[in-house]
């Protein structure tokens, strides 16, 4: 008899982990997603679509209430699936799984438990993060891990590049691990406490560039928000100025914030000097550097609120 189940799910994480089910031949009676946000810039594949494309119900809910847990309290899952699925899922439905609930996390756990885990992996500088198969409990990330898929982060990575390599790593994953959810036998393996690490969600305002950092953090925190995510930022002449593209500049340090070349376009740091590539003042066309209009001496980082 084929196991019933309900699969959370979202991205493209959640598209592919969805797809390995159906191929695999599960009874997926219910998807729950997102409605897709207006203002967020569509770079993955939609689940609701491939739910809909094999006659699976799709719900989009605001928020996982009474009316949710009825709902699945009726459909009777055997197993609960969480793929990239941006809200808490409260215990009230976890428990309605008597084969368990599994979530794919994207970080190699217990580090980088919470939100924006690539982001803030790509940000720190890390070189290698992940994506973790763990059992669902009341307390978000914590529950034991079933398996793991670590990947390199390159120097040069931007977090787009490092979320295009945890989908395949994910779907790996999952296909290698559901014969032992399936037969009941995932238990997994406590996760190590003094080892774990929690970061919060990011907004678009945590993406400015604070020019008294060395140039390798302020080239970390572009790489980590550019395109697709909302971008680092910085200001100049009252102006906000976009960063997409950037590199640590060898040659001399220089003052914060001070334009030491304007083609190419190269800024001091707290550290260092940063060689800015592409760039874009707000409500114009994305440029190179150097064809920002932006002259020796220019001073960034001044305007907006806040310091830098």
């Amino acid at each position: 008899m084929k196991k019933k189940c309900v699969i959370f799910a979202y991205s493209s994480i959640g598209y592919e982990c969805l797809e390995e089910l159906i191929v695999q031949g599960l009874d997926a009676a219910a998807v729950f997603t997102h409605e897709d946000d207006p203002g967020e810039e569509k770079w993955f594949r939609s689940v609701g679509e491939l739910a809909e494309k094999n006659r699976i119900p799709v719900r989009t809910p605001g928020k996982l209430g009474d009316a949710e847990t009825q709902q699945i309290r009726e459909i009777r899952p055997d197993i609960i699936f969480s793929f990239s699925y941006r809200k808490i899922i409260p215990v009230s439905i976890l428990d309605l799984a008597p084969s368990g609930a599994f979530n794919i996390h994207c970080a190699l756990l217990p580090r980088y438990r919470g939100r924006a885990c690539v982001n803030w992996a790509v940000l720190n500088g890390e070189s290698e993060t992940g994506v973790t198969l763990h059992h669902m409990t009341a307390r978000v990330d914590e529950g034991r891990i079933v398996d793991r898929e670590a990947v390199p982060i390159n120097p040069d990575d931007t977090a787009y590049d490092v979320f295009e390599k945890l989908i395949p790593a994910a779907r790996k994953m999952l296909r290698r691990s559901l014969p032992s959810i399936l037969a009941g036998t995932a238990r997994g393996y406590e996760q190590d406490e003094s080892g774990a690490t929690y970061f919060g969600r990011r907004r678009p305002e945590d993406g400015r560039i604070h020019w008294r950092k060395p140039a390798r953090e302020i080239y970390n925190l572009v790489r980590a928000v550019t395109h697709p995510f909302p971008g680092a930022f910085t200001f100049s002449g009252g102006r906000k100025l976009f960063v997409w593209d950037a590199r640590p500049h060898d040659g001399e340090a220089n003052v914060p914030g001070i334009v030491v070349s304007s083609s190419p376009l190269i800024v001091g740091t707290g550290a260092g000097s940063l060689k800015i590539g592409r760039a874009q003042w707000e409500g114009e066309a994305e440029s190179g550097g150097d064809e920002l209009g932006l002259p020796e001496g220019a001073v960034l980082g001044k305007g907006g609120g806040g310091t830098s």
